[in-house]
């Protein structure tokens, strides 16, 4: 069993980088404003499968695989700090962006959006360093089994992120209006976003590689 502080310590990290702007964020949020709230939880359960796709690769090792050739980690790490930057500069440069603001998006068929959703997370930066990077850093050999570790853990990042996406695809709509008819929060939401996130993409290039067991 794993203990209630690595629970807790994963909890809280989980619902930081949720609600970090990102790819997900900005898919999820996109299509419920442009297609409807049924669109987003579609595209929100193929979000879902790709945290349990990181989440098997994790209980395989990747982690082990990452701390066994660095070069791996180095190459996902830089990938993902650049898409971070690119998705920052997106909302801060001139005419940028906030996620929230409405957007054409051509509805598709619930199977593309499915596969778009878990497109999206697999190619997200983020999840990949939570499930190589952090999550391993709260097993404890003397609490059992590593795999079922990381499993346990793995669970309670999906259900706060799935939880945190649903929400955000519920309301979309909703924070859209409100942001639309206020154009300086609007801006001001849009600056902090890309902040955020551009500080996300600082962070993610200066991490430190798996230490080797």
């Amino acid at each position: 069993m794993i203990e209630p502080t690595a629970v807790l310590g994963v909890a809280v990290i989980a619902l930081g980088m949720v609600l970090t702007p990102g790819p997900n964020m900005i898919y999820l949020a996109s299509r419920a404003i442009s297609q409807g709230r049924r669109a987003g939880l579609v595209s929100l359960a193929g979000t879902a499968l790709g945290f349990v796709c990181y989440l098997l690769a994790a209980a395989a090792g990747l982690s082990a695989l990452f701390a066994a050739v660095p070069a791996a980690y180095t190459t996902v790490k830089v990938a993902g700090a650049l898409y971070l930057a690119w998705l920052a500069w997106q909302m801060l440069r001139p005419g940028g962006r906030s996620p929230f603001e409405a957007r054409d998006l051509a509805a598709v068929s619930d199977a593309r959006l499915f596969g778009m959703g878990l497109l999206t997370n697999l190619l997200n930066p983020k999840i990949a360093l939570m499930y190589a990077a952090l999550l391993p850093q709260f097993v404890r050999p003397a609490d059992g089994s590593a795999w079922g570790q990381l499993v346990q853990l793995g669970g309670v990042q999906i259900v706060v992120a799935v939880t945190v996406n649903g929400l955000i695809v519920l309301t979309a709509a909703s924070v859209s209006g409100f942001l639309a008819a206020r154009p300086r929060a609007m801006t001001v939401q849009r600056w902090v976003a890309g902040s955020v996130l551009g500080g996300f993409a600082v962070r993610t290039a200066l991490s430190p590689a798996p230490a080797s067991s």
